[in-house]
């Protein structure tokens, strides 16, 4: 796919969010804190005349374009964090903080909500309401939402979308589904614990260690015979640590790992069944096992009357042909979860596969050390944005405006 002519956004416009995405891609920040992040961004905005706030228990910008005439509010969000790992991409502009990097396209999300933001003011006698421009840090496992929620992002706002990069999609591309877009999450912590010895007698000791292999194999037994195909579990075990060196036999195994639900009740029983086989399959070894579950973020929810919506304008952006429905959930999760608890709205997946690569499907996905994008698709997704927002504030579907 080529990409689309875009009448919203200028090639000086797009040379100016290309150096700003670099600016962040690199000097990547984690988490909650991302002072570098957001400063580019309040300079990026100063003189466009928007109420400009930042967040007190992280690093956020909110920023309002409002209109002065009545009218509904629509919250567009774009994250900002980085993650924990390194970068083998060769980009010239790559990541100057070893061990960090923007591989999930937060970067691209900045520049194209600060370039949504230049075009909506520039159109300001255009519009009625309001426009809320949501900079948020510490998505990647933070729950930067749902402090700026806290924080009062939310309020007075009647419905919220957001876009999420696709390097596997062609550019141009749009992804959405009604309902679950995105899974629930909850990560866990295992530690088996044996008796410790010398390698050569392990008829003297309790060996962990092939406990530990005995209960990654059982816990994807137990998803794939207990949980339904058509309502989706995924467990992965990310890492197992145990011992020393070769000769001794540890007294322990830990190991962690995910849980991705897109059903509640499918959720719970998950959980209930990872501790009985993990107790099970350690007690018939002689072990004891210990597990920590922390839950993550809820299932991401898209409402059924904004995907109409969005489809309609996606498709006058876009054309049709561009725009498809996922057949089933995608199994991460995004704590812009949070936000559509609480607010009608819908978060959509823009292809920015480079375009040399001819298979998307074969290209580096998100989270990889070799994550690449198209960055012409930033044009793409600034439009996007923009007509989203101006469709909602001049002619709201009756069923969601404020």
């Amino acid at each position: 796919m080529t990409l689309i002519d875009t009448d919203s956004i200028d090639e000086g416009l797009l040379a100016e969010l290309v150096e700003l995405r670099r600016r962040i891609h690199r000097q990547p920040e984690l988490g909650l804190d991302l002072p570098l992040t957001q400063e580019a961004v309040c300079a990026a905005l100063e003189g466009l005349g928007l109420q400009v706030r930042t967040g007190d228990g992280l690093s956020s910008v909110v920023a309002d374009l409002d209109t002065g005439r009545p009218g509904p509010t629509i919250l567009l969000r774009g994250d900002m964090d980085a993650l924990p790992m390194p970068e083998d991409t060769g980009l010239e502009f790559a990541s100057q903080v070893p061990g960090r990097m923007h591989a999930c396209g937060h970067d691209a999300h900045t520049a194209m909500l600060v370039g949504a933001a230049k075009v909506l003011t520039a159109q300001r006698d255009d519009l009625v309401g309001r426009v809320r421009f949501m900079f948020q840090p510490g998505e990647e496992g933070s729950g930067g939402a749902a402090i700026m929620i806290r924080e009062g992002v939310l309020d007075g706002v009647d419905a919220a979308f957001a876009l999420h990069v696709a390097p596997n999609l062609h550019t141009g591309a749009l992804a959405l589904r009604s309902g679950p877009m995105l899974a629930a999450t909850d990560d866990f912590e295992i530690t088996i614990t044996g008796r410790g010895g010398h390698a050569s007698t392990p008829h003297w000791a309790a060996d962990p260690v092939p406990v530990a292999a005995e209960v990654v194999l059982a816990l994807q037994s137990m998803i794939t015979r207990t949980v339904d195909a058509f309502n989706p579990a995924v467990l992965t075990v990310g890492h197992i640590t145990a011992g020393t060196t070769q000769n001794v036999i540890p007294e322990s195994a830990t190991m962690g790992g995910t849980i991705r639900t897109v059903d509640e009740m499918v959720r719970q029983a998950v959980r209930e069944r990872v501790s009985r086989v993990v107790d099970g399959v350690a007690s018939a070894h002689g072990c004891t096992a210990s597990i920590d579950m922390v839950p993550g973020y809820p299932v991401t929810l898209n409402d059924e009357r904004f995907v109409g919506f969005l489809t309609e304008v996606a498709s006058d952006t876009l054309g049709e042909q561009r725009v498809f429905e996922l057949p089933a959930p995608v199994m991460g999760a995004e704590d812009f979860s949070y936000v559509l608890q609480q607010v009608p709205g819908a978060m959509a997946f823009l292809g920015v596969c480079p375009p040399d690569e001819p298979d998307p499907f074969a290209a580096p996905a998100c989270h990889s050390n070799r994550m690449v994008l198209h960055e012409d698709a930033m044009a793409i997704g600034v439009s996007l944005h923009v007509d989203v927002a101006r469709r909602f504030l001049n002619d709201p579907p009756p069923s969601i405006g404020g």
